[in-house]
């Protein structure tokens, strides 16, 4: 059965953070609340938390992950970005979007989209979030924690648990965080290109209708 850690979601207590990061490093699939729904989240390095979370999503290998970061500086480590690119991201981040962008070398091939070889990345705009990136000291794997069949991302810690149990290592409860998506934005192309309208502002996209 999943672990069930409550922790504040404003001022998250270390000690509880410590031990969600033990469960990431070593493998361990968790459900996490963010600015914008909860997330499956596990480590970067951990080749089979690709397929679990592939299984839990009823995704295929075209499924575009996200990775999560602390900050700018970490996005333009893990993904090719130009100078118009930059301050848009600049703008946008932290908050609730996630940015389609060519993945650098340091990102394993496995991560990318196979023909595009593109991948998400955000900064989430959520304590709790971003206390557990600042303690692992690197990205998060990341995916919408929406079932298949379901319209909605799930985001209440006890329903997660109930329905996912035995396929998940830990579930955070940091108290409701919403079930509205991120907007999603391509950048990998030749202008922006607005994929998904969700809680982040068109506004500064000079998309509002």
């Amino acid at each position: 059965m999943a672990q069930l850690f409550q922790i504040h979601p404003e001022h998250p207590q270390p000690r509880l953070i410590r031990q969600a990061v033990d469960i990431v490093k070593s493998g361990g699939l968790i459900a996490l609340p963010t600015d914008a729904a909860y997330s499956l989240v596990g480590v970067t390095g951990h080749v089979p938390l690709l397929e679990r979370i592939r299984a839990i999503r009823g995704v295929d290998e075209r499924h575009h992950f996200t990775l999560m970061c602390r900050d700018l500086s970490e996005i333009a480590k893990y993904a090719r970005v130009n100078n118009s690119q930059f301050r848009l991201l600049k703008a946008l981040t932290p908050g609730s979007y996630t940015f389609i962008l060519e993945g650098s070398k340091e990102l394993p091939r496995r991560l990318l989209h196979p023909k595009r070889k593109t991948i998400g990345l955000r900064v989430p705009d959520h304590p709790l979030a971003l206390a557990l990136l600042a303690a692992l000291d690197e990205p998060l794997l990341s995916s919408t924690l929406i079932l298949p069949g379901d319209d909605l991302p799930l985001s209440d810690a006890d329903e997660i648990r109930e329905r996912l149990e035995k396929r998940l290592d830990a579930v955070i409860d940091a108290g409701h965080c919403g079930s509205e998506m991120t907007t999603v934005v391509n950048l990998a192309g030749d202008q922006p290109e607005l994929v998904r309208t969700g809680c982040g502002s068109l506004a500064p996209l000079g998309l509002a209708t």
